[in-house]
């Protein structure tokens, strides 16, 4: 009994500690008993407006996703494979009539062309045409210019000087409007006149097909003379009067040719460092070397 008693005996702050969790445990029963910790849902899902909500929603996803659906990707029928065919809906005789076709090398170039080579059935062509995709120089074949492109080339005699040429003259040409014709007038100008027909084709922004349309009617009859430049003797701000040649490049032929004693052959200018050699024969015209 000595032994109960005293595992019985608890100091004051043990007292006060049991104390103090029976409160702790009562309150929680409080607690627990009285208040109602089960959530109510803040909207009722199954109310009129939520379903109307919804129902809207689900419209707008649909009309979104039909609005991204693609469209049957077009193909040029001419490259129509045995798969593709088949897949179309083509027979395999339809198939063979097309490859055979185009096994000469040639090309289908309308739904006419595609019906008459391929004979397929009405129903399949109408289902498979509007994807055809021909090639634009096809479906948009650029208009032929009959003022210029069927004419014969003209005889020396019938074509008008190139040097007296007026810029309305010019203008006739297809492809040579006011500023085209104005640029080739004010380098003519700089030339005092052309040397010979080729010195077109140093116009800026003159195309190799205008050049050849205007030739056609227009070539280099009266030329104007010509003090040419001794090369071995004058100076860089001589040089550099000449088209295309600018003042640093002069120096540049300068100072070649005093490192090698003058210049010998004209074909020398090529293996200065800038020099537009593709025009060496121009810059012949206006250079000398004695």
């Amino acid at each position: 009994m000595k032994k109960l008693k005293s595992h019985l005996r608890f100091s004051k702050n043990q007292r006060n500690g049991i104390l103090f969790l029976a409160l702790f445990i009562v309150v929680l029963q409080l607690i627990y008993f009285n208040i109602d910790f089960s959530k109510e849902p803040v909207l009722d899902v199954n109310s009129k407006e939520i379903v109307a909500l919804q129902s809207e929603i689900d419209s707008l996803k649909q009309i979104a996703s039909n609005s991204k659906q693609r469209e049957p990707r077009k193909f040029n029928p001419n490259f129509i494979t045995e798969y593709s065919g088949y897949t179309l809906g083509m027979s395999p005789e339809e198939i063979d009539r097309l490859h055979q076709f185009r096994a000469k090398d040639k090309w289908i170039n309308s739904i006419a062309d595609f019906k008459r080579v391929t004979q397929v059935s009405d129903s399949i062509l109408d289902e498979i045409s509007p994807r055809f995709q021909f090639p634009d120089w096809v479906t948009n074949p650029k208009p032929r210019s009959n003022n210029w492109a069927s004419k014969t080339e003209k005889s020396f005699t019938q074509k008008i000087d190139l040097n007296k040429a007026t810029p309305e003259q010019l203008q006739e040409i297809n492809g040579v409007g006011e500023v085209l014709s104005n640029r080739i007038i004010n380098f003519r100008d700089r030339l005092n006149g052309f040397q010979i027909d080729e010195q077109l084709h140093d116009v800026y922004g003159l195309e190799y097909g205008v050049v050849k349309r205007i030739l056609n009617e227009f070539t280099v009859k009266e030329k104007p003379e010509v003090v040419k430049i001794n090369i071995n003797t004058a100076s860089a701000s001589d040089i550099a009067t000449l088209p295309f040649i600018s003042f640093n490049l002069a120096k540049e032929i300068v100072d070649y040719r005093l490192l090698r004693e003058g210049i010998k052959e004209m074909d020398e200018l090529k293996n200065i460092k800038g020099f537009p050699e593709q025009k060496i024969d121009r810059f012949a015209l206006y250079l000398t070397l004695k």
